[in-house]
């Protein structure tokens, strides 16, 4: 844990309600059946579920959202709570936000009001088993509204073409600056996301208000997106890079 140790993130967690949703839906275009696309000994889902109820902060609050019963079936087959969503949310049209709504309608129905939402995505499994708590421990101390994780990045040279031209678009390629010069920015990878319900709400948004950043490394950055990308997880998750 971070600088507030895990018995204190356990005495203030005692005061707040907290939930972790997955979003999986059935259809993959790249991928046939991604979420539940065997990688590193387990369906590809399974991995956030056990990532985030590795946190002592969210035993028995970790629910997957999707419109498939056989991700649902998978989910609750390693400790997380399913909840149906609706086709009119499932479709490649339908917002991510769509469906985080839908998902904190019904748990707050069950569960009274929730101080933070933790939002995983199942495509980015290669997290340390104590990155959850630790983002959740940075969102409550800085009093932030919402958290990203982000890799920072000090050495992204991009280069566009315009009018038939190459240029290199943020920085100078004739005045290259040294590495450890260049100012440090942050992408976001699309791990690890934590929300105010309200944000969400108010803005249609997992992202507003105060927005803080957990940083995570290269490696502990990866999104799969295609099977060259799972090969890559595979032997990072195979070899413990996670969890």
């Amino acid at each position: 844990m971070d600088k507030f140790g895990k018995n204190g993130m356990e005495d203030i967690m005692k005061e707040l309600n907290v939930a972790c949703i997955i979003l999986a839906r059935g259809g993959s275009k790249g991928i046939p059946n991604k979420n539940i696309f065997n990688v590193g000994g387990f369906p590809l889902i399974v991995w956030s579920i056990r990532q985030a109820l590795a946190s002592d902060l969210l035993q028995h609050s970790v629910y997957v959202s999707s419109d498939s019963d056989a991700i649902l079936d998978i989910a609750s087959e390693h400790g997380a709570i399913a909840i149906k969503r609706p086709i009119e949310l499932s479709g490649d049209e339908a917002s991510s936000e769509s469906a985080l709504i839908h998902a904190v309608d019904k748990i707050e129905k069950d569960k009274g009001k929730l101080d933070y939402v933790v939002f995983l995505q199942p495509t980015s499994p290669i997290r340390n088993k104590d990155d959850v708590s630790n983002a959740l421990n940075k969102i409550i101390h800085s009093k932030s509204d919402s958290l990203l994780s982000v890799h920072p990045i000090q050495d992204f040279f991009i280069w566009a073409l315009q009018k038939d031209e190459y240029i290199s678009e943020n920085f100078d390629y004739k005045h290259r600056k040294r590495r450890q010069d260049i100012e440090t920015k942050y992408l976001e990878n699309g791990s690890i996301y934590i929300f105010r319900p309200e944000i969400l709400r108010k803005e249609n948004n997992r992202l507003g208000g105060k927005i803080e950043v957990y940083e995570m490394d290269k490696i502990h950055s990866l999104q799969i997106d295609n099977l060259d990308e799972m090969y890559l997880a595979e032997y990072f998750l195979r070899n413990n890079y996670a969890y």
